[in-house]
């Protein structure tokens, strides 16, 4: 996988999910798109509430411990069912199982290369 300028984040982000033990990540490739919101989607799942919180703190001093850069923007920590951290390039989506399932994100971007991280 090549993710250019975007690839240390990328690798930051995902050290920061598997640290907390997210599950079920997918990076939807958006570039190639006309016009995206972003580069990335970086997607992953946590089994709790607790859990998905633990994440985005996870990925967020991940990033900024080994980049130096603080996320952009951040959504939904008060509850944890959907969790958006927006690094411009690359949006972080961190959802309950429930939440993952209702929105389902990688089919509303079904045109986007998709790579799953086992």
């Amino acid at each position: 996988m090549n993710f250019g300028s975007n690839e240390k984040i990328i690798q930051q982000i995902l050290h920061g999910i598997l640290e907390k033990k997210g599950f079920d990540i997918v990076i939807l490739d958006l570039s190639k798109l006309t016009s995206p919101i972003a580069k990335y989607f970086v997607i992953c799942t946590g089994n709790s509430d607790t859990q998905t919180k633990s994440i985005a703190d996870s990925v967020e001093e991940a990033v900024e411990k080994n980049l130096s850069e603080k996320v952009w923007h951040s959504e939904g920590k008060n509850t944890g069912e959907w969790i958006l951290l927006d690094y411009v390039d690359v949006l972080v989506h961190i959802f309950l199982p429930k939440s993952r399932e209702f929105y389902k994100l990688e089919e509303l971007w079904g045109d986007a290369k998709i790579y799953r991280i086992s």
